[in-house]
């Protein structure tokens, strides 16, 4: 078991790595950086790491790799193999931004792009490549990559790569590479595949984890609704207006759903936009672009497009379909409650998907609690507030000087109280009204139902009865049989 320990300074680290980890803003290293950084530097030993998404794991295998080339080279030192196109670009920025005066070459290879501005890149030479598997074979078999030179190999989010079907590809590649090389793999979880890659692929190794008790999942509170299928859109559009710095992930199982549900949210004058698969990459990449800026609040994805993106401070993540398992729950959740920061899962369940959901939470030792819907009229406060605060601070800051004319106008001979409504009613499309929000219907198998618009909640505690009744009469009727 490893803990944080120590600080940057005291590892043992160049000055230079030093001044650049300064330049970046960390002050001290992530659990999985005090962990993995000594091993790294201290021995030539294979590493496996269990670390996910945002805990810091680039820069865990990214300061001692750029401690360890000390010069350049006609061929590539390094090759760190990633599961996105994403994560390939956010990869390589990492490791450059480490570098005091760039003197490595650090190329970034992906699918989705023209190959030959790749080939024209790698023949200037590249000492550090971060590439996915199926590019990185390609560029193999077309001989404008020779890895013969390479002395470390590092699988990062080994799980996510096993998933997608790139095990063959990386395989190859392994297969391909000279057999005194180090290897380092990070995954978030350790299933038999990846298990299996490690024994077959890795020399003796240390393997090193987050402590169960101080996982990343801790910072995040995981919360599930039930609603009718139906009623799902609805209920979205509650959690997101309940929280007036709501920025988050919107998971859906296909593509048709994701761009459907961004565009219903782009309807009410939600800044959503969709991200799945059909994107051509400068689309993706656009898309991604405004997220982290914030001018999108909202990302509707699917698992797969969404794998690998790094975007901080995200306050939630909702799952708008039920993942398929139980570790694409984590890998979804793991987008928000990172670094430190807190933040919420909610899951949006039908009646029938509820035991499954309660499956993952024993299978994950996740305390999954169950809530209902923000009440309409809370919501509605919430916007009148934020009104009323925004338009106090106005008039603090005296930024209304221009419309004091149009102001004029517009109240003489009029009730101001009237004309104040009427800008409202002009501006807030319904807004601050609950009629904004449509009724809900009763899930068949809750205890606890919503109204349309104050949620109140009814009784219905005859069901587990009227449930086991049904249950001993089918037995029974079985038995006769």
């Amino acid at each position: 078991m490893h803990t944080q320990s120590q600080s940057f300074g005291g590892m043992g680290l160049s000055e230079t790595m030093l001044q650049a980890i300064a330049r970046k803003g960390f002050s001290m290293p992530s659990r999985i950086q005090s962990a993995a950084i000594p091993l790294l530097l201290g021995s030539n030993r294979d590493l496996i790491g269990q670390a996910k998404t945002g805990t810091g794991k680039t820069a865990a295998f990214g300061i001692p790799l750029l401690e360890a080339i000390t010069h350049k080279s006609r061929y590539p030192q390094a090759l760190i193999l990633v599961p996105t196109r994403e994560l390939a670009i956010q990869t390589a920025g990492e490791l450059e931004s480490l570098q005091e005066r760039g003197e490595l070459s650090i190329v970034p290879v992906y699918g989705g792009q023209p190959i030959g501005p790749q080939i024209r890149t790698l023949k200037r030479g590249s000492d550090i490549i971060v590439g996915t598997p199926g590019r990185v074979l390609d560029h193999i078999a077309r001989g404008t990559i020779d890895f013969c030179k390479t002395a470390h190999v590092v699988l990062d989010e080994a799980d996510e790569m096993l998933d997608q079907g790139f095990i063959e590809d990386i395989e190859t590649i392994l297969s391909s590479l000279p057999e005194g090389r180090r290897t380092i793999l990070f995954s978030a979880t350790m299933p038999k595949a990846v298990a299996a890659l490690a024994e077959r692929f890795m020399k003796a190794y240390d393997h090193i984890s987050v402590p169960a008790h101080q996982r990343d999942e801790d910072l995040t509170e995981h919360t599930y609704i039930e609603v009718h299928e139906k009623d799902k859109f609805e209920a979205l559009r509650r959690i997101i207006d309940s929280k007036p710095d709501f920025f988050g992930i919107v998971f859906c199982r296909t593509r048709i759903d994701t761009d459907r549900t961004a565009k219903d949210l782009q309807a009410y004058g939600y800044h959503a936009e969709a991200l799945h698969g059909d994107l051509s990459q400068n689309h993706r990449e656009q898309v991604l672009s405004a997220c982290r800026a914030r001018r999108t609040s909202i990302l509707v994805a699917t698992d797969v497009a969404a794998r690998g993106i790094d975007i901080a401070e995200l306050s939630h993540v909702i799952n708008y379909a039920l993942p398929q398992d139980a570790r694409s729950y984590i890998h979804r959740i793991g987008r928000t409650g990172r670094a430190g920061k807190t933040g919420r899962a909610v899951t949006l369940v039908n009646p029938y998907e509820t035991k499954r959901l309660i499956t993952f939470q024993h299978s994950l030792k996740l305390n999954i609690k169950r809530e209902t819907l923000p009440v309409v009229r809370d919501i509605v406060a919430v916007k009148r507030m934020m009104l009323q605060s925004s338009i106090h601070q106005i008039i603090h800051q005296q930024r209304f000087g221009e419309y004091l004319d149009a102001a004029a106008m517009l109240t003489e001979g009029q009730d101001p109280l009237a004309v104040i409504a009427s800008l409202l009613a002009h501006t807030s499309q319904k807004d601050l009204c609950p009629s904004h929000y449509r009724e809900l219907r009763k899930p068949k198998s809750e205890n606890n139902v919503y109204a349309s618009t104050g949620n109140q909640r009814y009784p219905h505690n005859g069901f587990k009865k009227r449930f086991k009744k049904s249950v001993r009469s089918t037995r029974k009727s079985s038995y006769s049989r």
